[in-house]
């Protein structure tokens, strides 16, 4: 490690394209195998990376856990375009979404089970209420859902921490 004071930002700008740099290299493997789906499902999310990358006021290289938030994006957007899809009979183009939502939830974490998605909010709600000195209450659910959020880290989606949060709360 040097004493360079960009050292830091640099370990991190090379270790937060781990993740990018593996959806490139996938990528290139679909193409060689003329794998149409998986070959535009991860143009598609590589598009969506690029963008968030320039998007702001300046340029930046995303870390491990913005693709993973670019990704988890993505990944609900098919999913909400599949069940539109077959609510209207287009089984075709919602089997599509489908395919392409496995496809991206591949490179996400695993999500927890119910189990140990409530263990975690138990966590978070024990962390406010020492905080607190007192057992929080529905006023502190930004707090709650807050650390839960943090503990989860991108492994349940929030409306099902929100669910978990709210069942222990109320």
């Amino acid at each position: 490690m040097s004493d360079h004071p960009d050292s830091d930002h640099d370990d991190q700008a090379r270790q937060g394209s781990n993740l990018k740099t593996r959806i490139r290299a996938d990528l290139t493997g679909a193409m060689k195998a003329k794998d149409a789906t998986r070959t535009g499902t991860l143009r598609m999310v590589l598009a969506a990376i690029q963008t968030e990358e320039v998007a702001g006021k300046q340029a930046r290289e995303l870390g491990d856990d913005d693709v993973l938030k670019v990704l988890t994006k993505e990944a609900k957007k098919r999913a909400e375009a599949a069940a539109v899809f077959a609510e209207n009979g287009r089984d075709e183009l919602a089997a599509k979404e489908r395919a392409e939502g496995e496809i991206i939830a591949g490179y996400l974490p695993a999500q927890l089970d119910d189990d140990e998605l409530g263990r975690l909010v138990d966590k978070a709600v024990a962390e406010v209420a020492e905080h607190l000195g007192e057992q929080p209450g529905m006023r502190q659910m930004g707090q709650i859902m807050k650390a839960a959020s943090a503990l989860v880290s991108g492994r349940a989606d929030g409306s099902r921490v929100s669910a978990a949060v709210k069942a222990r709360l109320g």
